[in-house]
């Protein structure tokens, strides 16, 4: 019966069988490969790009036959929602790991990302995060923890330098939203800003779920900051980006990772003109492959890449050429592969240092304008 299908028909037919969630007949073996995000809730958007951006690299492995162990293998996407919350990520961790998935792309954030580590730690399975940029992710210790973009130490510092060298600014007030990434981010900015002669004349904080922000901007009116740096994402930028403008400060809103997006843009508005944000990675029209995969996701799923998709497109390639690399999805062959491995992905080169981040990550500084977010310089820590 295979006989009579081309190898176009074969494959045709295993990409709609894979996309459906199936694993077709003649396949000898099929590979699991995690994946863990806000898939329900208030960021359900970026989990759900993050989901896109991963089934469009599960097909394009599908659509090359890779062959593990002696047999062509079919890789099939197993989605988990941990609702962007700590404990619900322990739990979605640990049934990914009794699904026996061989690896694991995600969590979003660093606060899922840092409790979940330790249950993939523990069954010995790899884990790439697409995002969770908060260093403490792979400060830990565990070797089977890797990140494909740059963390928040790099981001926080470059964010700061731009700051007082290209904004000159002398008086700035820190805003954060108490998570893991939001705090952190803050502090290693606010440290950069101090050591470079800059004063902070306040610091506020929020939770990641507050959307009025007038009393803390009273407060800060008061110290005539030129800058406000926000420890956040988008959709709380967008209404402190709109309050700072109703309020009548003059200072320019910056921040340094999950503000450059179309969400921001829609709440914002008007009042998010002249808004600046530091974001991990190079624009999406100078990845190497940024246009094509644009493209595809386009073509795909008939929406706009929202935040961190190529990044989740990469998480996933660079597990399977580690798989390829070592012959097989078993984690004591491929784990060392992945450790040194050097993967020429959508968003750049992916190379891992001794903790699991990438070695050479770039930055980019945004600004919006004409309400479109533009990109102004492209920062690299090895400069």
């Amino acid at each position: 019966m295979k006989n009579c299908f081309s190898l176009k028909h074969t494959l045709l037919i295993s990409a709609v069988l894979s996309s459906l969630g199936a694993t077709p007949a003649f396949a000898e073996r099929t590979v699991l490969i995690g994946l863990a995000g806000p898939l329900t809730g208030p960021a359900a958007r970026i989990g759900k790009d993050l989901e896109n951006g991963a089934k469009l690299a599960i097909d394009k492995a599908n659509a090359a036959q890779i062959q593990l162990d002696g047999e062509t293998v079919v890789f099939k996407l197993v989605s988990e929602d941990d609702q962007s919350d700590p404990r619900t990520a322990v739990a979605v961790a640990q049934r990914l790991v009794d699904q026996q998935v061989a690896g694991v792309v995600g969590h979003w954030n660093t606060g899922t990302s840092i409790p979940a580590a330790r249950v993939y730690h523990s069954a010995g399975i790899a884990q790439v995060a697409p995002v969770a940029t908060g260093h403490a992710y792979t400060q830990q210790g565990l070797k089977t923890s890797f990140r494909v973009m740059g963390h928040d130490d790099d981001g926080g510092q470059l964010a700061g330098r731009y700051v007082l060298d290209t904004l000159q600014a002398k008086k700035i007030a820190v805003i954060d939203d108490r998570t893991a990434f939001g705090q952190g981010l803050a502090d290693q900015f606010a440290s950069t800003i101090t050591e470079g002669g800059g004063e902070i004349v306040a610091r506020e904080y929020v939770d990641d779920k507050t959307v009025d922000f007038s009393a803390v901007l009273t407060a800060i009116r008061a110290k005539n900051p030129d800058v406000i740096f926000f420890g956040g994402v988008d959709a709380q930028a967008a209404p402190l980006a709109r309050r700072i403008k109703q309020l009548g400060l003059k200072a320019t809103l910056v921040g340094a990772g999950g503000f450059v997006s179309q969400t921001f843009l829609e709440l914002a508005q008007k009042e998010g003109e002249g808004v600046v944000a530091l974001e991990p990675g190079l624009p999406v029209e100078q990845m190497p492959g940024g246009k094509e995969f644009e493209q595809a996701y386009k073509d795909a799923f008939n929406t706009h890449i929202e935040l961190h998709a190529p990044f989740a497109y990469d998480g996933v390639g660079v597990l399977v050429e580690a798989f390829r690399q070592a012959g097989s999805a078993d984690p004591a062959k491929y784990l060392p592969v992945l450790q040194a491995i050097e993967y020429q992905g959508v968003t750049g080169t992916i190379a891992f240092d001794a903790e699991g981040n990438l070695k050479q990550p770039y930055f980019t500084i945004y600004q919006v304008r004409d309400n479109t977010w533009k990109p102004v310089s492209v920062i690299s820590t090895q400069q």
